[in-house]
């Protein structure tokens, strides 16, 4: 935030397609003034909105306070730029910190030479003032500090999430190429499920999409296990005021329904894993988790179904993984009466290969993948 301000323009990280979506979710937490662009999200908040965003945010990955804009013609800009801040006001010598930077069409080609220039500026401004420079954590820095060029203009933000928002803090147990949890929730969301039919996944894997769907059901925040937060070592930090937001959100916390979501997957890892995993968030406990193979389930009518089948990273490719979603298609067909499925697809190629007519496609990046969530209402 800006001392001596009671609100300040931010910006939200978001995926690629969840701009929309994202915008929404921001105006419920208390954010004004939204204006979505592309990967992101310009909006105004208070203290308050702030701490509740970083807290409750499922679809964002980073909350951004910009300290500093200025034309950035070269490499030396950004180094005078990041040295009229005053760092000390964010953090002490006996502190750590990290820079993270993009270069998007700059005149300033390369992110980690601009990012290393603004990690120098930093260090020696504490070198001058205080004899002595505090070190670089690129993992768990106390702050983290964002340098985004576009074309000729530089930002340099602190980051007020801390890293990224995805890593919830319960995902102990993991399988391979695990969903991400802001991808999970992004599901969740565009599904529409608000508790009041039945839930599953097939093949849950570690079991982020059914655990994202408890969290928005029993309004559990998704920075509920989450130790610190960037906006701690913000120069207008309010620790009674985050205190307050934190116990109001706390308290809308509610039970899930007994028997509402099922997981289940034919790896006995992958079980494990949700179990475990389970047991980390209030009320998940009662998830009802499984090993059994899809083909084996008598049915799943009048559920929605949340899906992040294999696409060739967890099964290799070929005429098994068509075979895989043709079988995934048949059981739908059969087995899934009045059901609503959601389905990501890594592999946009086997979407022609389920055998269903899909009410709508949309984009949604897992990682590297620019994936597509595909809605089935099965009649």
């Amino acid at each position: 935030m800006i001392e001596d301000s009671n609100t300040a323009r931010c910006f939200a990280q978001i995926a690629d397609g969840l701009e929309e979506t994202g915008a929404l979710e921001l105006g419920e937490l208390g954010a004004t003034g939204l204006r979505p662009v592309r990967r992101g999200i310009h909006f105004t908040a208070d203290r308050a909105a702030l701490y509740r965003i970083n807290y409750c945010s499922r679809l964002c990955t980073r909350i951004l306070v910009p300290v500093k804009q200025f034309v950035c013609p070269d490499a030396k800009a950004i180094y005078r730029a990041a040295g009229s801040v005053d760092w000390s006001r964010y953090f002490s010598v006996d502190q750590t910190f990290a820079v993270f930077a993009s270069t998007a069409g700059s005149t300033v080609p390369h992110s980690q030479f601009a990012g290393l220039t603004l990690k120098d500026a930093v260090a020696d401004q504490f070198r001058r003032g205080f004899g002595r420079r505090p070190n670089v954590d690129p993992q768990q820095p106390d702050l983290w500090i964002n340098l985004f060029l576009h074309k000729d203009r530089g930002t340099i933000s602190v980051d007020t999430s801390g890293g990224s928002l995805h890593r919830r803090g319960y995902r102990i147990n993991s399988v391979e190429a695990p969903m991400q949890e802001t991808v999970a929730a992004a599901m969740v969301r565009l599904s529409g499920w608000d508790g009041r039919r039945r839930l599953a996944d097939p093949m849950c894997g570690s079991g982020t999409l059914v655990i994202e769907a408890a969290m928005a059901c029993c309004g559990i925040p998704a920075g509920y296990l989450r130790r610190r937060f960037g906006f701690e070592q913000l120069p207008d930090y309010d620790p009674r005021l985050w205190k307050a937001v934190k116990t109001e959100m706390d308290g809308r916390i509610r039970k899930l329904p007994e028997r509402m979501v099922y997981a289940s997957d034919i790896d006995a890892k992958a079980v494990s894993a949700t179990r475990g995993n389970c047991k980390r968030i209030p009320h998940a406990r009662s998830i009802n988790v499984l090993r059994v193979d899809f083909n084996r389930i008598e049915k799943l009518e009048n559920h929605v179904i949340l899906c992040n089948p294999p696409y060739g990273i967890r099964m290799q490719g070929g005429p098994r993984l068509d075979d895989f979603y043709r079988q995934l298609g048949d059981f739908l067909k059969q087995r899934c009466n009045g059901s609503e499925a959601f389905i990501y697809f890594g592999n946009r190629e086997m979407i022609k290969r389920i055998g269903l007519k899909p009410a709508w496609k949309k984009p949604l990046r897992n990682g590297g993948l620019d994936g597509r969530v595909v809605k089935y209402a099965i009649y």
